[in-house]
């Protein structure tokens, strides 16, 4: 009989290794896919996954109960993600320089080779609440648990939505322009 994912966060965050292990085993793919579409690149993406990993054993005990894991789980990694892109922002604009950071993402976002890779590199280029509800829509998030993950209302995850999918569009009609 399948223990449910509340049984296994219990059991883990009372030292059970095994316990620990099935939730891993359970929710890797899906988080690991979130990560990717946060960071956009696979090395950061199994990087970002892997910090995730090793910090879960000490947050496992803040897990509540009152959401599902997986809307738990997928609220760390957002979470995650921003302290990284915050991290690496900083030390980009110490190591290079304002200017330099700026033509380097933008040399960054021009290169485009596959429909998928354009999509990775438009959601760069989103305002980070837009490319953070997006990532998580596109894992089939519902709107609910999108708006539970990212603490707004799930009217405020449709607005967001449409807003991306509008500017995604303007990208790409500007790219596609003589």
């Amino acid at each position: 009989m399948m223990t449910d994912d509340s049984e296994l966060a219990r059991a883990a965050a009372d030292g059970d290794a095994a316990a620990f292990a099935a939730i891993l085993d359970r929710h890797y793919a899906g988080l690991f896919g979130l990560c990717f579409r946060l960071t956009g690149a696979r090395p950061e993406a199994e990087d970002l996954c892997q910090d995730i990993c090793l910090a879960l054993p000490g947050k496992i005990s803040s897990y509540a109960g009152q959401a599902k894991l997986t809307t738990w789980l997928y609220r760390v990694a957002v979470n995650a993600a921003h302290d990284r892109r915050r991290k690496q922002a900083r030390h980009a604009k110490a190591r290079d320089g304002w200017g330099d950071w700026e033509a380097n993402r933008r040399a960054a976002d021009a290169e485009t080779a596959t429909q998928i890779d354009w999509l990775h590199q438009a959601m760069g280029a989103l305002p980070e609440t837009l490319r953070d509800t997006l990532a998580l829509t596109l894992d089939d998030i519902t709107h609910a648990e999108a708006a539970e993950i990212l603490g707004v209302s799930e009217g405020t995850v449709s607005w967001r939505i449409s807003q991306a999918r509008k500017a995604l569009r303007a990208m790409r009609t500007a790219e596609d322009a003589p």
